[in-house]
C-alpha cells in the first residue's frame, strides 16, 4: 500500500519538485498539494493523508499553528521542510516540540536542485514518518516521570583512575521530544551527559539552547575540548562527529569532521564506541527512539566494556528502530519506558 502525502508549501517550485521526487519513489503517492494551511485543511477534509510535509512560514496561517491543529484534531506524522536560517532553526525547534516527526532543512535558493540532490533523504524521512506512531509518542511525552519505579543497577567495580561517571545518549526520529522529557526531569547534580541527536547542521545550536532554557542542567552544543561535568549535557553539533576523550582524570569531548557513519554525522556509534573505550564501567548508555540501527553496535561495545545499557521500549518510542536493533544484538541490559529513563539516570549517578 502506498504512503499518501500532502505537501503544504507556499512555493510552487517546492510543491512541484517535491511531488515529482516523492512520486518517483514508487511507494509514495502525493494525494494533494496546498499553498497554505487553509487550503490544506480543505483537502484533508476530503482525504486524510498518511504524512504531511509542511513548511513553516506561509500566508494566512503559519505552519506551527497548523501543526498544533493537526495534533489536536487527528495526530498525524508531520515532516517539517524549513529553511536553514537561525530564525528557521528556532521555529523548527518549536515545531518538533509540538509533535513534528523530523526536519528536512532546505536552502533559501536553488530549491529545485536541492530537492533533486537530497531526494533520497527526503523519501527516507517520509517513509520513517509513515512508520511512526505519533499518538503513542504524544502519550509517552505526557506520562508523568516515574520516580522510584526502576531498580538500582549493580555497577560492579569501576575504573580506578577516575570516579567521574558519564551518561551517553543516542537518538534520532522522535528524539527531540524524548530528550526534553528526560533532561527536564534531571537535577543539576546528575552525571555529565553526552548526546548525539540526529539533526541537520545549524539546528543543534537552537535545539540545545531551547533545552537549556527548560532544564536545571546546563545544556549546550558541544565545542571541541569541552569538559564533561556534573550538571552539564553536551549535544553533538549537526554535521560533525563527537567522541569522548580522557584528559588525565577528566573527560572531554572531541568534535571533528569525518565521513558519514551509518549514513549519519554525527553518529551515535562513533560516540558510544569512544565511551566504551574511554569510560568502560563508569558509563551508562541509553539508546532511544529513532529510525535505522545507528548506535546499536556501539551500545553493544559499551555493554561488553562493563557499562550499563538501556533501550527505550517499543510502547513509548515514536520509531522503534534503533532500540529494537540494540535489543536484537543483546546490546541493552534492559528496556525501559520513556518515563522511567530519568530515574535510571538519577540512580546511576
Amino acid at each position: 500500500m502506498s504512503i499518501g502525502v500532502l505537501i503544504v508549501d507556499d512555493s510552487a517550485v517546492v510543491r512541484q519538485a517535491l511531488s515529482a521526487r516523492l512520486t518517483s519513489s514508487g511507494d509514495i503517492e502525493v494525494i494533494g498539494v496546498a499553498a497554505d494551511p487553509i487550503f490544506a485543511m480543505e483537502r484533508m477534509n476530503r482525504a486524510w493523508p498518511d504524512v504531511v510535509v509542511l513548511d513553516i512560514e506561509m500566508p494566512r496561517m503559519d505552519g506551527i499553528t497548523f501543526l498544533k491543529k493537526i495534533m489536536t484534531t487527528r495526530p498525524t506524522p508531520v515532516v517539517i521542510c524549513s529553511t536553514m536560517t537561525a530564525r528557521g532553526a528556532e521555529t523548527t525547534m518549536e515545531a518538533l516540540a509540538a509533535g513534528a516527526v523530523s526536519v528536512i532543512p532546505k536552502p533559501t535558493s536553488g530549491l529545485r536542485q536541492f530537492i533533486q540532490d537530497e531526494g533520497g533523504d527526503i523519501v527516507a524521512a517520509v517513509r520513517a514518518a509513515a512508520r511512526s506512531n505519533v499518538q503513542r509518542a504524544q502519550n509517552a511525552a505526557r506520562t508523568p516521570v516515574r520516580v522510584g519505579a526502576t531498580p538500582v543497577f549493580d555497577r560492579g567495580p569501576s575504573l580506578t583512575t577516575t570516579t567521574d561517571r558519564v551518561v551517553a545518549i543516542g537518538t534520532s526520529t522522535g528524539g527531540t521530544q524524548a530528550l526534553e522529557v528526560v533532561l527536564t526531569a534531571l537535577p543539576p547534580t546528575s552525571s555529565g551527559i553526552v548526546i548525539v541527536q540526529h539533526m541537520p547542521e545549524k539546528f543543534t545550536a537552537a535545539f540545545a539552547a531551547r533545552l537549556d532554557g527548560l532544564c536545571e542542567l546546563e545544556v549546550s552544543e558541544a565545542v571541541d575540548g569541552d569538559r564533561v561535568l556534573t550538571g552539564r549535557a553536551l549535544v553533538a553539533p549537526g554535521g560533525r562527529h563527537m567522541e569522548l576523550r580522557r584528559d588525565g582524570a577528566q573527560y572531554r569531548v572531541r568534535v571533528f569532521d569525518g565521513p558519514l557513519v551509518n549514513r549519519h554525522r554525527p553518529s551515535v556509534d562513533v560516540l558510544f564506541r569512544s565511551v566504551a573505550k574511554m569510560a568502560g564501567r563508569n558509563a551508562l548508555g541509553v539508546i532511544m527512539t529513532g529510525m535505522g540501527d545507528d548506535g546499536a553496535r556501539g551500545l553493544l561495545e559499551m555493554r561488553q566494556a562493563g557499562a550499563l545499557t538501556v533501550a527505550q521500549d517499543e510502547a513509548t518510542s515514536l520509531v522503534y528502530g534503533m532500540p529494537h536493533e540494540a535489543m536484537r544484538l543483546g546490546a541493552a541490559d534492559r528496556e525501559a519506558p520513556l518515563s522511567a529513563i530519568p530515574e535510571v539516570i538519577r540512580k546511576y549517578g
